[in-house]
């Protein structure tokens, strides 16, 4: 039946979609389109510019998904070679707005960190794919060098939030290798004794306002923990079945601040209470979990360990954005996942998902076509 409605080249191609994946995907953008239509006090336009974003993500991850674990080993290196170059281009001749330099303007503004969150994994995994695992002291040190260098060029722009995101992503690589637990432990080591260094000389100072206001937000209610104190008092009197959706009087009397971006969960939160807030939890694990499944399937180890980092990545996204929204972590300018507004992000991430559903074994594929 279904052969004969569509052609036999869109048939094959569907066939490489995870559907149950993309289904609930599909779930999770039709409650962030209706969150940010609220959030946006029913702006229309902008949430036609949000649905655009995600028609042209489902048509890349479709594309994605056609791409063979070995086509995508043959990019890795060039990848992740041409984002470190526009990187540095950035802080040469980049483009600033709202006092960080993070874009390039080619015709159209365009942001090389985006890009590095798939490079960097891509290129870590390509590089532990052509090594025995688990990985020797060596190797690891090489790949942490390879998720330094432009996490320390994010950092540059200053862009806080996404250089956190590119290293945990090429960290997972490290760790699903098979990092010895004896280097996990003296790398958070290492990283404790730095800390104080960080934060004297390593970062600006609207950044150490950040983590001071996260262990005492009420010490400058009207300055630096404004956003916090406002987005607890959101999800707080949310309840626990919510106000109701469009009903929310922190987001639409203007308590809330970046309600459609970074703290759209604090809406949801309001308007849809503790249930809605396990709902949509729930549908996040289930997502994660479908994408670590997926990866466990896939042909070789590069696909594995690509596969299993960007879904593991998909959490810690999950894990920053309600964490800062609900006080426990710094705001770091990271978005809820598939929920706040922004193209970027929702096109890095669909084209994220496109890749774990092309890494499964092939050979089901054809299979099923005999």
């Amino acid at each position: 039946m279904i052969n004969s409605l569509f052609p036999s080249w869109l048939v094959v191609a569907l066939q490489r979609v995870d559907a149950v994946l993309l289904a609930v995907l599909s779930l999770l953008i039709f409650l962030g389109l209706a969150t940010l239509y609220s959030a946006s006090d029913a702006n229309l336009e902008q949430v036609q510019r949000q649905s655009i974003h995600f028609t042209i993500g489902l048509g890349l991850l479709v594309l994605f998904s056609q791409i063979s674990s070995k086509t995508l080993r043959h990019w890795a290196v060039w990848l992740y070679s041409i984002g470190v170059v526009l990187l540095v281009l950035v802080l040469i001749v980049g483009v600033t707005k709202k006092g960080a330099q993070r874009w390039l303007y080619i015709g159209m503004d365009i942001q090389p960190s985006e890009i590095m969150k798939l490079a960097v994994p891509m290129m870590v995994a390509y590089y532990f794919s052509e090594k025995p695992l688990p990985p020797r002291f060596v190797d690891v040190v090489i790949a942490l060098l390879l998720v330094l260098v432009p996490m320390l060029l994010v950092m540059k722009q200053p862009d806080l939030g996404t250089s956190l995101l590119i290293a945990t992503s090429g960290f997972f690589v490290i760790y699903l290798a098979g990092m010895s637990w004896w280097l996990i432990g003296g790398g958070i080591l290492f990283i404790g004794a730095a800390a104080p260094l960080m934060y004297f000389f390593g970062m600006h100072e609207y950044q150490r306002k950040r983590i001071e206001t996260l262990f005492d937000p009420e010490s400058d209610l009207l300055g630096t923990g404004y956003h916090i104190y406002q987005s607890k008092i959101a999800i707080g009197s949310g309840g626990v079945d919510g106000k109701g959706w469009m009903q929310g009087d922190q987001s639409h009397l203007d308590f809330l601040p970046e309600r459609h971006t970074d703290f759209i969960f604090a809406v949801f939160g309001e308007e849809f209470g503790l249930v809605g807030n396990l709902i949509l939890m729930s549908l996040y694990l289930f997502i994660i979990w479908r994408g670590l499944y997926l990866a466990s399937k896939g042909e070789d180890t590069f696909a594995r360990l690509l596969g299993g980092s960007l879904s593991v990545s998909f959490f810690f996204y999950l894990f920053v954005n309600t964490g800062m929204v609900s006080g426990l972590l710094p705001v770091v300018g990271v978005p809820l996942p598939l929920v706040s507004y922004g193209g970027t992000s929702v096109v890095t991430l669909m084209m994220s998902f496109g890749i774990i559903m092309g890494m499964r074994k092939r050979k089901r594929i054809y299979q099923r076509d005999s």
